[in-house]
């Protein structure tokens, strides 16, 4: 899934899609009936991306079509990037790079790897990154959406479920009057036929792959669209094509209650440090009697008022941690609880802006307009009736207690004219991949790994057992060599693998240093640990 903010985190990440239709499909460009011809044999002119950028990061736009059924109608700029850091003697081409999302740009994605990734696979391949159709400097959507608006992260209740229904409706109208047909275009499907022409133009016969989250699903559609055009895809902190696309947020909180029972266990373990019982039943009683008294009473933490609902979705993420971070936050919010409360009022929690890439203006929900977008666009199978979700929250947040009824609950999809502009991809291939997962993810669980691992028979996998965070590779994860030398060989493993996290991974997770999605946690304790 991409780089998200506040409570719109979405793992979202991702990968599916089904063969592009025989006249579709590009040729060699030497085709003179071939009506991509145009988009194919365009010759980008370079330039330094930002003065406050090294040069090395070179940048240029070229077009690609609204819709690949109608190449000669209206057309998209697309904004590309690249770093030249192979060598004469070992470069094999271009590895293509895609943060996650849906609605993360991609452009300074060279910039930031440029210094994670090992020197080996740098001198094998040019970094090359992009933003994808609709997203930052590639004919940006945006839906003039509110702050307020931008808040998807809601908890189902029987009196407040109304105003979401018509929160829902809202994003969505808003967003058809903006936007208008172009939004059925704005999907996973064409954003990996723009990754062919970009293929294309940089004058390559195959590409490699480095995809983040949302972009593992981005990859699986690639090599399902263009098997035969795939080298070599690493895919990173995977989405299960199964799930596409309201699985992939209820998979959050399937995930998430293993992840709160080995807290449990963990902080129960610890009772001496920070006394939130002795039992792991006594910290699990603990934590729901802290969300009852927030429900009854507000929580002041340093001026800002958090519910239990508040509680639950900010915490759910650092669960997956393991430990001390969870453990200090629950700490903290009944040290809060037990003052004296101040004349503190409740601030919402909504998304912080878009900020601008490289100094450009983008619309300020830009990222929220094209993940609506991708997501009700790719699938037709968004329940229409408002009371399906109904059902369904209620239904999971019996099964979930953490997060179901956040997840279950309705989303501007219900009420998205153009669903499903065309069918969901199916994901079957034989194509070589290396699938990376963390045991402990929380944007895509373990779970939704194994799911692209099925469906991509020719893949293999690395589990990182004991592994936490969002993002693998270039985190000096034990996975890492691997990865390194699929990219730089080829060489898959000859078996799936699992390996051990550092020592340590289990109480505190490592920041990522990667720009990927990761949600900011509670209000006033993020950055305290």
């Amino acid at each position: 899934m991409r780089a998200r903010t506040s409570r719109t985190a979405l793992l979202v990440a991702a990968s599916a899609v089904t063969t592009l239709i025989p006249v579709l499909t590009p040729t060699a460009a030497s085709a003179a009936t071939d009506p991509l011809r145009p988009y194919l044999t365009q010759k980008p002119s370079w330039h330094r991306c930002d003065k406050s950028l090294p040069a090395s990061l070179q940048c240029a736009t070229i077009k690609v079509p609204l819709d690949y059924r109608k190449p000669g109608g209206k057309k998209l700029d697309l904004a590309i990037s690249r770093m030249r850091t192979s060598t004469k003697k070992e470069r094999r081409g271009v590895l293509l790079l895609n943060p996650g999302g849906p609605g993360g740009p991609g452009v300074d994605m060279p910039y930031y790897l440029a210094d994670q990734l090992p020197k080996s696979v740098k001198r094998t391949y040019d970094l090359v990154g992009f933003d994808p159709r609709g997203v930052g400097w590639s004919s940006p959507v945006g839906c003039g959406l509110t702050s307020g608006e931008r808040n998807w992260d809601r908890p189902y209740k029987p009196e407040t479920f109304g105003k979401d229904v018509k929160w829902a409706r809202t994003v969505a109208e808003k967003c058809d009057k903006k936007q208008g047909d172009r939004l059925r275009h704005l999907t996973t499907r064409n954003t990996a036929r723009d990754m062919d022409v970009i293929r294309a133009v940089l004058g390559e016969k195959k590409i490699s792959y480095l995809g983040y989250s949302y972009g593992t699903y981005l990859g699986a559609v690639y090599t399902q669209m263009f098997p035969k055009r795939s080298d070599r895809f690493v895919l990173d902190s995977a989405v299960d094509p199964a799930r596409i696309w309201r699985g992939m947020i209820q998979v959050w909180a399937e995930g998430a209650e293993p992840a709160f029972t080995r807290w449990t266990e963990w902080t129960a373990a610890r009772n001496t440090t920070y006394k939130l019982g002795a039992t792991p039943e006594a910290v699990r009683t603990t934590f729901y009697d802290l969300i009852a008294r927030a429900d009854r009473k507000p929580i002041d933490l340093d001026g800002t008022l958090l519910t239990g609902d508040d509680i639950r979705s900010g915490l759910r993420a650092t669960f997956f941690g393991g430990g001390r971070d969870a453990a200090e936050a629950v700490v903290e919010l009944k040290k809060a609880a037990d003052r004296t409360p101040s004349s503190a009022t409740r601030e919402p929690t909504t998304p912080e802006p878009v900020p601008p890439s490289f100094g450009r203006t983008v619309p300020d929900d830009n990222s929220d307009a094209a993940f609506w977008a991708v997501v009700c666009a790719d699938t037709r199978n968004w329940p229409r009736d408002p009371e399906q979700y109904r059902a369904d929250a209620i239904r999971d947040k019996a099964a979930y207690p953490l997060y179901g009824d956040f997840a279950s609950s309705v989303k501007p999809c219900a009420f998205w004219k153009k669903q499903g502009s065309e069918p969901a991809t199916k994901v079957g291939n034989k194509v070589g991949a290396l699938i990376l997962q963390n045991e402990w993810d929380s944007q895509t669980p373990l779970v939704s790994g194994q799911g692209l691992r099925r469906v991509m028979k020719g893949a293999k996998m690395v589990t990182v057992a004991g592994g936490v965070g969002h993002g693998i590779y270039g985190t000096k994860s034990c996975a890492d060599k691997t990865a390194t030398a699929y990219l730089t060989t080829g060489r898959l493993p000859a078996k799936d693998i699992t390996c051990k996290a550092r020592p340590g991974a289990q109480e505190r997770a490592t920041p990522n240093l990667l720009p990927l999605p990761t949600p900011p946690g509670i209000p006033g304790l993020t950055g305290r640990f």
